[in-house]
């Protein structure tokens, strides 16, 4: 059994979907999710699905020897970032080289970098008239979305298309994917 660990900043749809997608596996168990706020909706959803959550303060994050303490205590062989929005320390990119992944609401490299993340992406998407969006799935590094990718998928942009029915087609792409993508990489 390989054991997942799941960092999220906010409600946690993704890392929900993950957790579904995995309970029954006999391959692959998400073993805990971590985050940086404790106020957001990612510790109920898994909660309820019997993941434990964990919440870190920044100077935790940065100094990384705690945040590796608790992926060494579940046994975790790949970081998902799934709605995460702080860069990752350098302590914890060297103790997990190549085995941390990303989820980025944008065919890379347009739409990546600092800022760009969320409805900012799509807005950005919409108002420079793009004919397609989509997800790109890639390996984190010390840059912002820089990373090898993984995998893309895209979605078709109307001219009509309001930020948040760009946001709805991308969402459907990560929920469709993001799992598959996850398991075909351990």
């Amino acid at each position: 059994m390989k054991n997942i660990a799941i960092f999220a900043s906010g409600s946690g749809t993704n890392a929900e979907n993950i957790t579904r997608y995995f309970a029954n596996s006999e391959n692959v168990n998400v073993a805990v999710v971590l985050s940086n706020n404790r106020n957001v909706g990612v510790h109920g959803r898994v909660n309820k699905l019997g993941v434990p959550s964990f919440v870190f303060s920044r100077e935790e994050f940065i100094a990384g020897v705690p945040i590796l303490k608790k992926l060494a205590e579940y046994d975790v062989c790949l970081i998902v970032l799934a709605g995460f929005m702080n860069k990752i320390s350098d302590v914890i990119l060297q103790a997990f080289p190549g085995k941390i992944v990303n989820i980025h609401p944008a065919l890379l490299p347009k739409y990546g970098g600092k800022g760009m993340y969320g409805m900012h992406v799509h807005e950005a998407v919409v108002k420079a008239g793009e004919r397609e969006s989509g997800i790109t799935i890639h390996y984190i590094n010390e840059h912002y979305d820089e990373g090898a990718i993984i995998f893309q998928a895209s979605c078709p942009v109307l001219p009509s298309d309001t930020p948040d029915e760009v946001a709805a087609k991308v969402h459907a792409l990560e929920y469709a994917h993001y799992p598959h993508v996850i398991e075909s990489l351990l």
